[in-house]
């Protein structure tokens, strides 16, 4: 009772009813979101199939390469780099973000290809940002006798089992998922003259 006007007191909210209100609106909403964040039993399967077929291929086009080249995967990734580059160099940290490698993985790697002649490290004269990345004469060699074997591999392992609306298809799979991952970054065009990594 209000001491002043007489009347009863407005009745305030039970605070336990308000807490438990709260409870189940914020279960709800933890069930809705674990509910999106679920993969139904078709998406997970594919999931699977894409990396296991991603993991297979990758083993058996590395061993390809391996056998006809005598270049790793790592190896003919640095020629295909440096052989698309302006000058066929880079700068250290450019190959890196390139090949969206750590610099110190990168050093390491160029270093044990500099000792077998497939690339060089230069210091440009009157230029202090580092040294770049060269290709030899020997690495662009290197890389061109593995091209064609690499392409023979490529096709046997994965074109041809493929129709060709079956490669639209996956192109037109592979597109949206990179438009989808890379929101707001421009596609990149391939220049189409050399056979892409392992």
């Amino acid at each position: 009772m209000n001491a002043e006007t007489g009347h009863p007191e407005p009745r305030q909210p039970d605070a336990g009813r308000a807490e438990a209100q709260r409870g189940r609106a914020e279960a709800e909403r933890g069930r809705a979101v674990a509910e999106r964040a679920r993969l139904t039993s078709a998406q997970l399967a594919v999931w699977r199939s894409l990396v296991d077929t991603t993991d297979e291929l990758k083993r058996l086009l590395g061993a390809r390469l391996a056998e006809d080249t005598g270049l790793s995967p790592a190896d003919y990734r640095v020629l295909l780099t440096l052989w698309e580059a302006p000058g066929r160099r880079l700068r250290s940290s450019a190959l890196a973000a390139a090949m969206d490698w750590e610099r110190s993985r990168l050093s390491h790697h160029i270093g044990r290809m500099d000792k077998r002649g497939l690339v060089g490290r230069e210091n440009p004269p009157n230029d202090n940002r580092g040294a770049e990345v060269v290709l030899t004469s020997q690495g662009a060699a290197a890389f061109r006798t593995a091209t064609a074997p690499h392409a023979r591999a490529i096709r046997d392992h994965f074109a041809a089992p493929l129709s060709d609306e079956q490669l639209a298809a996956l192109d037109d799979i592979l597109t949206t998922l990179h438009q989808h991952l890379h929101a707001g970054e421009p596609l990149e065009s391939s220049s189409g003259d050399a056979v892409g990594e392992a």
